[in-house]
């Protein structure tokens, strides 16, 4: 099971090298507040001095700490010389001739395993570059005061020199004989009153900055408290309970063991009798400020630290100590991936199907230009056309699209406007009254006169034609919105070259516009053949002659000839009332401008010659309306639709599969190409992190 804290730090080098943060890592976060002596912990854990130390915030970055166990060094030059270890693996380091060293992420290059490489001094640096053939460069850090200085100059390049803090952190490994296995990140200490440059609000920054990693179920607390504090007012056991209220990953550490007041220990809080802590309670002394200006070692300070511990604490001597803490953080960490490692592949194994489907949304670099070129338009066209035959690859569920659409403009919205279209709308009997008399000229009329019928109905057929200029308007607005659902659901192709896409729009609008003027005069041609002739022997035209035979019959049956000529007899006596045709006393009277006599009821002859004109209007215009509301949707199929389907590809490769603009058309899109190796990075991050997870037996879990 040590081998699973090694194969953390690999998936983790893997991810670091994309920049992104999308799958949570198990580690240990180390939290407390400002001046605890998280930091000298740390230094304890690695056995070296390479933190910057100081008054204040010192920490202003996180910063994650891997600490990876080597060979020593005899035995890994043993290894260089064929008799031991095999040369190019990866205990064996070639080329580093340090006990212990350092890496950083931000000093460019990655660990270099391979045979072929020349070591170079620079004399101006404690450090090695190893540079191989394959330009893998790797700075190692053999001198822990380069480490420390390395750390404070990358920490004012983005956190300034005045003590503010960034969230971007560092990635410093540390390779010895003397460590165990660890992740952790250190976090700067949690303060509450802005000094220097810090923002008025940097007590929530920081709180913000720690629960952004100890948020991660996948990561362990480390809460370090001193011991000359009241553990009840402790800040880091505070943020750990929020974000861990069952302690499941909270352990404590009780620093400063030896900076309590006299008479006064820590032997209640170690017990756990103070506030218990799930994981356990480790106490450690950490090198005093004396001992640090002293230069005194870190060898002696753990010495000195167990003897603390045996004079003051004998009986938790064992369970306390910086050693102790080493093996409990490393024991810890490796039970935990292994809780976490089934949660991990899969998560691995999920984000790369996803990746898999954007790279290939993606599509790959063109090489050849024709042939991508005559792919996309022959695609586009033929998904145009199946949006409007009803077979896409992707169907819309929220709204009617393409031939759907269509179909619903001709036989919803356009039937159902012509159908609420009165055919006698706007004709009053004033009217049919006029159109009679001016069809006779002088003469009283014997029968209705035909001319009057034929000027009616056609002053009503005349009102089919708005709505079926609508139509195609419709038909048309809906043939351009399916341009846009193609390049947005159908072909994926066109987001990666924005100039294509824009010149096939320009293409398709153009035919578009090109027949909508032959499809609205094909449409007047409709309307202007039922005007050009009034066809009365139509086999469902009503005849004449047996619509006055009709009225006739019903007007005898109705009307009563003594009650009608007492009734006409007292209209004529009443006095007409002021209006049209009546002028009032003192008015000068003009009979030309008259139309009609005064207003009165009309005869019964009047009253059955409008009857008989109303009957036969509404006859020929409902023949009239089933025939244009037939042969409206068949003329713009045919003249529009169908036209645009059959002529689209070969309108859009005769204008666009030119040599002069191929090149100029698939110029691919700047945010596409970048998108597109982004996640064809982040795809082999995850496939490589797969492998990695791969190689973990069952064995290798207990």
């Amino acid at each position: 099971m040590e081998t699973l804290i090694p194969i953390i730090n690999r998936l983790q080098e893997v991810f670091l090298t994309v920049g992104a943060d999308v799958v949570q890592l198990p580690q240990i976060v180390v939290v407390g507040s400002q001046s605890s002596g998280k930091s000298s912990v740390l230094e304890s854990l690695v056995g070296r001095d390479f933190l910057p130390r100081g008054s204040g915030i010192v920490t202003r970055r996180p910063l994650v700490l891997q600490l990876i166990n080597v060979a020593p060094l005899a035995q890994r030059m043993q290894a260089e010389h064929g008799n031991g270890i095999k040369q190019n693996s990866e205990d064996s380091y070639p080329g580093v001739k340090a006990e212990e060293w350092g890496t950083f992420l931000h000093c460019k290059g990655q660990v270099c395993l391979c045979e072929e490489y020349k070591r170079i001094t620079l004399p101006s640096f404690h450090c090695v570059v190893l540079e191989c053939n394959d330009v893998c460069l790797l700075k190692v850090f053999a001198d822990f005061a380069e480490i420390r200085s390395e750390i404070e100059k990358e920490t004012e390049r983005s956190s300034g020199d005045n003590k503010g803090i960034s969230p971007e952190p560092i990635h410093l490994k540390i390779f010895s004989p003397k460590v165990l296995n660890l992740t952790l990140v250190d976090l700067p200490g949690i303060t509450k009153v802005p000094v220097g440059d810090q923002p008025e609000d940097i007590e929530a920054q920081v709180q913000e900055m720690i629960q952004s990693f100890i948020s991660n179920p996948n990561s362990l607390i480390l809460a370090v408290s001193p011991a000359n504090s009241d553990l009840a007012t402790s800040e880091a056991l505070k943020l750990a309970r929020d974000t861990d209220p069952d302690g499941r990953r909270t352990l404590l550490v009780v620093t400063k063991l030896d900076l309590m007041d006299a008479g006064t220990d820590a032997l209640e809080v170690l017990l756990g009798r103070v506030i218990p802590v799930r994981l356990g309670i480790v106490g450690v002394v950490n090198r005093s400020q004396h001992d640090i200006n002293t230069h005194k070692s870190l060898e002696d300070s753990l010495r000195s630290e167990q003897a603390f511990l045996q004079r003051h604490y004998p009986s938790l001597a064992a369970r306390c100590g910086t050693r102790h803490l080493a093996r409990t953080l490393s024991r810890l960490l490796m039970h935990h991936i292994r809780d976490c490692l089934p949660g991990l592949k899969g998560r691995v194994t999920v984000l790369s199907g996803q990746y898999q489907a954007r790279l290939s949304g993606y599509g790959r670099p063109v090489e050849d230009h024709s042939a991508t070129l005559l792919q996309i338009v022959t695609k586009f066209a033929s998904d145009y056309c199946n949006t409007i035959e009803g077979t896409p690859r992707y169907i819309q569920t929220s709204e009617l699209c393409g031939g759907a659409r269509i179909c619903y403009i001709f036989h919803e919205t356009f039937g159902r406007t012509l159908q609420s279209i009165d055919p006698l709308g706007g004709l009053t009997e004033l009217d049919i009254l006029t159109a009679i008399r001016n069809a006779t000229g002088p003469r009283p009329a014997l029968f209705v006169p035909e001319v009057s019928f034929e000027l009616l109905v056609k002053r009503q057929i005349k009102r089919l034609e708005e709505p079926s200029l609508r139509c195609v308007e419709l038909v048309h607005e809906e043939l351009q919105r399916i341009i846009q659902h193609c390049s947005s659901y159908s072909t994926q192709e066109l987001l990666r070259f924005p100039k294509l896409h824009d010149s096939i729009v320009e293409v398709v609008m153009a035919l578009l516009r090109k027949r909508l003027p032959i499809t609205n005069e094909m449409v007047h041609h409709l309307v202007a053949i039922e005007l050009a002739y009034i066809n009365t022997k139509h086999p469902d035209f009503s005849d004449a002659a047996q619509v006055s035979a009709s009225v006739n019959s019903q007007q005898a049956e109705g009307l009563d000839e003594g009650k009608c000529w007492k009734k006409d007899r007292a209209a004529e006596e009443r006095p007409p009332p002021p209006g049209f045709g009546s002028p009032s006393k003192g008015q000068a009277i003009n009979l030309l401008d008259t139309a009609l006599p005064a207003p009165r009821r009309l005869t019964t002859r009047e009253q059955r010659d409008c009857e008989v004109i109303q009957r036969l209007v509404k006859s020929y215009f409902l023949i009239v309306r089933k025939s244009i509301q037939d042969s409206v949707p068949k003329a713009v199929m045919h003249f529009l639709v169908n036209f645009v389907k059959e002529r689209l590809q070969s309108e859009l490769v005769g204008q666009l599969y030119k040599q002069t603009l191929l090149h100029q058309l698939l110029i691919e899109s700047p945010d596409t190409a970048q998108q597109r190796c982004e996640v064809a990075h982040m795809l082999e991050a995850l496939q490589k992190a797969n492998n990695i997870i791969s190689e973990i037996r069952e064995t290798h879990l207990w």
